[in-house]
């Protein structure tokens, strides 16, 4: 059941007063539906999360059939006090593995990759990776994290102002000169940033052209995506959502290093996600249809993997896709494709079920895990509202 119907007594009263509510503190920002329910539902369950978690902003957005709705709650920021819309810029965090995984998926269409290439043979670095009980890191362990690889690398320490600055090559390199694995690849998964900066690295390196060319090539450009960037221009800045951290304080915006684009380093709106949320629900089209069947398929299950870590914070881990936490369908649920992200106070989550036509992304901009945890309940609830029985 969508927990925006499971509510105490007197519930006309609520709705009423949910009602009222919205038409105080949001507004649709994105032309509304012809389809109505989309603009009942996603407004709604955008209202009652951002009185729930108190966040200081809030924006919601879902998509079925090609058709968007787009509510925003709070304030941008302190000097921009308008609630998010879909045009507003926001870090997604570890939503950039999703299309590091969509990259691997068109690269892997073209014949330039195979996913069981071994991360030795594409890295190019001319230094030894390292192995376990006679198995090897290969482009398929790094995406679905069953590498082995620690979360993050070790590296020395960086101001606040620029926090990333230490993550650089050398440090990688030293990184898996000097670090065992902590299981032989293939089987267990633990939640790795490094191994999806080392897995953009090695598609930038097969591919023969940097990374971020790359992904603008294989992904943002055939969907459509032009506010999706690792650097945002001085425009897009003025659009951009202030992030908080635990204590409430601003965090500062910091730029995105060279060796972070494939684990966390965009930048993208709702519009834009829900732009590739309905790309990728156009199944059928003939446009990247390999693509596509590559990028949704299930590779590993989590049956027999051993351990399992750092996955289930959204929702339970049925299986790995190419970037995407599978959770397979359930009496309430279809069979759901997500991510989530967090990076410089916000959060993100976006899901979408393939085969129902129907996804939705949510980002609030604090670092609040329970508030996290609950706005990826009430999408994987929404969609599961909005999609057609199977």
């Amino acid at each position: 059941m969508n927990p925006i119907c499971r509510r105490p007594a007197a519930p006309q009263l609520f709705i009423h007063a949910a009602a009222v509510f919205l038409a105080l503190v949001a507004s649709p920002l994105a032309a509304q539906a012809k389809d109505k329910l989309l603009d009942e539902t996603a407004g709604l369950a955008g209202t009652i999360l951002f009185v729930e978690t108190k966040v200081p902003a809030l924006v919601i957005g879902v998509v079925r059939n090609h058709e968007t709705a787009v509510f925003g709650f709070g304030k941008v920021g302190p000097a921009d006090g308008r609630p998010p819309d879909g045009n507003t810029l926001l870090r997604i965090g570890s939503i950039t593995k999703a299309f590091t995984g969509a990259v691997l998926a068109s690269l892997v269409s073209d014949g330039v990759v195979k996913l069981t290439d071994p991360l030795q043979a594409r890295l190019g670095w001319n230094v030894p990776i390292p192995t376990k009980d006679g198995k090897a890191i290969r482009l398929i362990d790094l995406v679905t994290h069953t590498s082995g690889l620690p979360r993050e690398a070790e590296r020395a320490p960086a101001p606040a102002d620029d926090p990333f600055r230490t993550i650089t090559k050398e440090a990688f390199i030293q990184n898996l000169q000097d670090v065992p694995l902590l299981f032989a690849p293939g089987t267990g998964a633990l939640y790795s940033n490094f191994g999806f900066d080392l897995l953009a690295q090695a598609l930038a390196s097969a591919a023969g052209k940097p990374y971020e060319d790359l992904l603008r090539e294989r992904a943002l450009k055939p969907a459509g995506l032009e506010s999706t960037v690792f650097a945002p221009d001085a425009e897009q800045r003025k659009r951009l959502m202030q992030g908080h951290d635990f204590n409430g304080a601003l965090l500062p915006d910091v730029p995105t290093v060279p060796m972070i684009v494939g684990s966390g380093g965009l930048y993208s709106t709702a519009d834009d996600i829900l732009r590739w949320i309905s790309w990728h629900l156009d199944r059928f089209s003939p446009v990247a249809s390999e693509m596509r069947f590559i990028d949704h398929a299930a590779y590993v299950p989590r049956d027999g993997l051993s351990p399992v870590f750092g996955l289930d914070e959204s929702g339970r881990m049925d299986a790995m896709g190419l970037g995407w936490v599978i959770m397979m369908p359930s009496p309430t649920h279809p069979l759901i494709l997500q991510k989530a992200g967090g990076l410089q106070g916000t959060f993100s989550y976006m899901a979408f079920a393939p085969a129902r036509g129907v996804g939705a992304f949510v980002a609030i901009n604090t670092f609040d895990f329970g508030a996290a945890q609950k706005m990826a309940q009430v999408v994987n609830d929404l969609i599961a509202a909005l999609a057609p029985p199977p």
